[in-house]
Order: C-alpha cells, then structure tokens, then sequence
C-alpha cells in the first residue's frame, strides 16, 4: 500500500514521532524475534515489536491485522459511554447492587474524595482528570476490598476449601489466580459482575488451592460446588465490556 492510499491516510495510528496514538501503544521487547499484537480488556492494543522495527513496518503489520484487531475490540469494548473527559455520573457495582452517584467541585489545593449516604464528592481541579480517575479507582478498590474479601471468607468457609490470603489487585487480563502458597489474587473489576458469576469466580480460585491447574479432578471439584460453571465461565469471559472505562485506563 502506497503512502498515499487513502486506507493508509484513513488508519493515520503513527504521529511524527512514529507512536501510536490513543489507546494503541507499542511495546518493543529484547525478546520478540518478530511483531505481535495483543488487545486488552478495556479497548488497549498494544503492538510487540523487536528493537529496531521501523514505523512503516509496525503500520504495515497494523493493516494486515486491522480486520482481528476489530473484532477484539468489539469483544472488549466497554458497553458504558464515558463522557467527554472519561469521569462517571453514577457508579453501580452489580456485585452487591451498591449505586454511588458522584460529584464533582472544581476547587483549588489537593484533591480530595468523601464517601456520604451514597455519594462520593471529589474537590480539586476537574482539568487533572486523570488524578481525579485514580481517586475513583482507589475508592473501588476500597470497595472491592469490603465486598471480595468476607465473600472470599464465607465461601472458604462453606466449602471447606482454605486459602492464605486474598488481595485486591487491577487487572487487565486475569479475573483472579491463586499463588501455590495459597494467596488468592481478586480483580477489582468483579464488582461490576453479577453475583453469580462472582461467586463462581471465587468458587474457580478456591478450586485452586487443591489443584493448581486446569484438570479433570479440578473442574471435577469445582462442578460439584458450582454445576453451572460453563455457563457461568462464558459470562466471565464477555463480563470484561460490562466494566467502565474509567476503570481500567
């Protein structure tokens, strides 16, 4: 493709700097003997290239993989429509049905964010969007941390399954994992899945601490407390568009 064709003049990803512009990045790996792409949760492409890859051959390699690139996207893309600097109105967290509308006061000094009767009020200057974004996502995962963990607990409890420790942690491409020494890894993201699929998330990780892998005696275990599993799996897999934007950027 010539460089005045107009796909290659309408896919327009590299600046003059030869980097990807918006929610595309390329990473360049020591590694990477040849050029790969990855699309994460929340509409992130990034593009593995071997030091010393030229622009034209990363925009090359986009367009011959603009068509599966596409249908990534759309299988992650969230369903919200963030506004126009990428801050909520409102967050829901499906999890346990909690609704927190939120306000904005555009103010001097440091950014401040209180919690009252369902409203969490961010202070400070709304043109650092981006501090104001990290506050929320420390309130969510505040959150994540009163709703996961004691969830975490009962079911442990339940079904006789122990664990170490939980943490909460943001993620892009894990639901949540289990270490061998039985720390168990929450993504902050679950709050925005329907309890069922939660609960059948916990259920996976707990499952985990008797097999560490993916085999017949371990979906054995985890049929026997969740029958539902593959269909609730399926809903985990799509879940990632249910998560906000804000979360993940």
């Amino acid at each position: 493709m010539s460089a005045g064709d107009p796909g290659m003049a309408q896919l327009a990803l590299l600046d003059d700097a030869g980097t990807l512009r918006g929610d595309w990045r390329v990473r360049t790996s020591e590694r990477a003997r040849r050029l790969a792409v990855r699309v994460l949760p929340g509409g992130l492409v990034e593009i593995v290239v071997p030091r010393g890859t030229r622009p034209r051959a990363i925009e090359q390699f986009i367009i011959r993989h603009r068509p599966w690139i596409d249908r990534k996207l759309a299988q992650y893309r969230p369903l919200d429509r963030p506004s126009a600097d990428g801050l909520p109105d409102r967050i829901r967290f499906t999890a346990n049905g909690e609704c927190f509308d939120v306000q904005y006061a555009d103010a001097p000094g440091a950014l401040r964010l209180a919690v009252e009767n369902r409203t969490v009020r961010l202070s400070g200057e709304r043109a650092r969007g981006v501090l104001m974004r990290h506050a929320l996502q420390r309130f969510a995962m505040r959150q994540a941390h009163s709703i996961l963990s004691p969830w975490l607990a009962e079911l442990s409890a339940a079904t006789g399954l122990a664990y170490e420790r939980a943490q909460v942690r943001r993620q892009r491409t894990r639901w949540g994992s289990c270490s061998r020494n039985g720390t168990i890894s929450l993504n902050v993201c679950l709050l925005f899945q329907p309890p069922t699929v939660v609960n059948y998330l916990l259920v996976h990780e707990l499952a985990h601490t008797r097999h560490m892998n993916h085999s017949r005696r371990f979906w054995g275990l985890v049929e026997r407390i969740e029958p539902r599993w593959r269909e609730l799996d399926a809903a985990l897999t799509r879940g990632w568009r249910e998560v906000p934007a804000w979360v993940l950027r």
